[in-house]
């Protein structure tokens, strides 16, 4: 569970960041990306409840100089790459892709999280703010905030993943750059050439320079391209989205795969700790319907409130009246609808009973068989009319 003091949002102008990730994950569902379940406030905080994952993040196993091997680095990039082709459909841009972001499960599956700074596009639309961590930013986006260009789109978290699976391996970044760096500065340095160990392989070399393309358009940006790697050229990516595929790196099950600091910080360090939130706000709302009645809650009206179980619902029972339609409508396109006769029948058969009754030999019976008696008596009104006129004359 992830939650945020709403006062400290507003005091950091943060508020907008994360109303619009509430917002997007409850817009996205994938294997490999943290999806939202739960998310509700309080007077004091915003909360979201996501997947459990227990494997830790990313850069508490690198810190702990943890050892993967290609084909662990090869599996986050197909699992991360799934994640980043899926974003892309909805068009989405996450721009912080970084081992910070990324949280293993307990078999070793990657998943991508924080949408904190994350944008939707317009449709052949660009970005053009400088959102991310430096050191992974793609060399566009720093182009982009020297007015060298108009903007950046997909393949900058494409490039961002160049740039984890290569510290992956090496346990360091292929690049310098730190958050001071001047942006000149960092422009020269991604121009770069990029150092590969002799000991990795020419398909794994090979995938990550196309990921590490400085150009956007050369660089790989799309599942359907990674799998057109030699690397990754004989890769099931419908059992790699099913998590049939065994990562070769599991995160150990004898101990927390993070921080505990981070825990007792929160406990001891927080001034208004969660686990005491309960009494706290219980006096706080006592002594509020105690001075004024009438004062409404810190309740923000532009914070979604989200269920997935009740959207899985609303969603099943679209599928089905959808189904129930297509069987109504096909049901009505093949019954057969009797006593029904089409006017231009009807017509037909009645100019043929009358020219029939003209014929020779043809009996009065015939006729009347064959058409409908029809009463030619005239009306009382009419026989009186003609009456007088006879008189007249």
């Amino acid at each position: 569970m992830k939650y945020v003091s709403k006062g400290v949002c507003e005091s950091r102008g943060g508020l907008s960041g994360v109303l619009k990730e509430v917002e997007l994950l409850a817009s996205l569902e994938h294997p490999f990306l943290v999806n939202l379940w739960f998310s509700f406030q309080d007077e004091e905080d915003l909360f979201m409840v996501c997947d459990l994952l227990t494997g830790g993040d990313l850069r508490y196993h690198l810190q702990q100089r943890v050892e993967f091997s290609e084909e662990s680095v090869a599996l986050l990039v197909c699992e991360l790459g799934s994640a980043l082709d899926y974003l892309q459909s909805q068009r989405v841009v996450h721009r912080d892709i970084k081992p910070d972001n990324i949280l293993l499960d307990d078999d070793g599956h990657a998943h991508l999280t924080d949408f904190n700074i994350a944008t939707r596009l317009q449709r052949d639309g660009l970005a053009s703010s400088m959102s991310g961590t430096k050191p992974y930013m793609a060399p566009e986006v720093f182009a982009c905030a020297l007015e060298e260009i108009a903007g950046y789109s997909y393949p900058v978290d494409w490039w961002s993943l160049g740039i984890v699976a290569y510290e992956m391996r090496a346990g360091g970044r292929p690049f310098i750059v730190h958050s001071c760096t001047p942006l000149t500065e960092v422009k020269n340095i991604l121009n770069t050439a990029v150092h590969y160990p002799r000991y990795w392989s020419s398909n794994f070399v090979d995938l990550l320079s196309r990921l590490l393309n400085v150009h956007p358009g050369a660089r790989i940006s799309s599942q359907r391209e990674l799998q057109q790697t030699p690397l990754l050229r004989n890769q099931d990516f419908k059992k790699i989205l099913q998590k049939t595929i065994r990562p070769p790196f599991k995160p150990p099950e004898d101990h927390l795969n993070c921080d505990p600091c981070l825990e007792l910080e929160e406990m001891i360090v927080e001034t208004k700790p969660l686990h005491k939130k309960k009494k706290r706000l219980a006096k706080q709302r006592s002594a509020r319907r105690d001075s004024d009645p009438d004062s409404g809650s810190n309740i923000i009206k532009e914070f979604i409130i989200y269920n997935r179980y009740k959207e899985l619902k609303r969603k099943a029972m679209e599928l089905k009246e959808i189904e129930w339609q297509r069987e109504l409508d096909s049901a009505m396109a093949n019954s057969e609808v009797n006593n029904l006769v089409p006017i231009k029948e009807i017509e037909k058969r009645t100019s043929t009973s009358a020219a029939s009754a003209g014929k020779p030999g043809c009996s009065s019976k015939d006729v009347h068989d064959s058409i409908e008696y029809i009463d030619r008596t005239p009306s009382p009104r009419a026989s009186r009319n003609t009456i007088h006129e006879d008189e007249e004359r």
